[in-house]
């Protein structure tokens, strides 16, 4: 995928946080600590790993292809690369909104690891929590 298709995914997956523009996509994949995995042309999973410590940047899957697999397809898939490349510990954050994203990540074995105060905000301007979450990958 192109960093354009990754802007047009996130675009229609995300309201909060705001969408990413597809120069930034552009940025992270430029970088060798980053990488991308794809499930098909309607969901990415984007991470990075430093050391031995991956992070999810973040995961998108078009809302007319969701509740079929992909995002667990695509968490499996970080998850795999992340340890091929030497991570032993992942770590994301998601917002305390986002039901379907944090029944994904704890059904996938992730444990709540600490909590930011309005990490997020809303396209009103309202601060939202995101909670920390953790797995070790060995």
């Amino acid at each position: 995928m192109t960093p354009d298709d990754l802007a047009r995914i996130h675009g229609a997956s995300f309201v909060m946080p705001a969408p990413w523009p597809a120069r930034d996509f552009a940025d992270f994949l430029a970088s060798p600590l980053c990488f991308v995995e794809t499930d098909g042309a309607s969901g990415f999973i984007l991470g990075r790993v430093i050391a031995d410590e991956a992070e999810l940047l973040t995961i998108a899957v078009e809302p007319t292809a969701r509740r079929r697999g992909s995002g667990a397809r695509l968490l499996a898939a970080f998850e795999a690369t992340a340890r091929a490349r030497g991570a032993t510990t992942a770590f994301l954050e998601v917002a305390v909104t986002n039901d379907a994203a944090r029944r994904l990540y704890t059904g996938a074995g992730w444990q709540l690891t600490g909590r930011r105060r309005g990490y997020y905000h809303t396209p009103q301007g309202d601060a939202v929590d995101a909670e920390i979450l953790s797995k070790q990958l060995t």
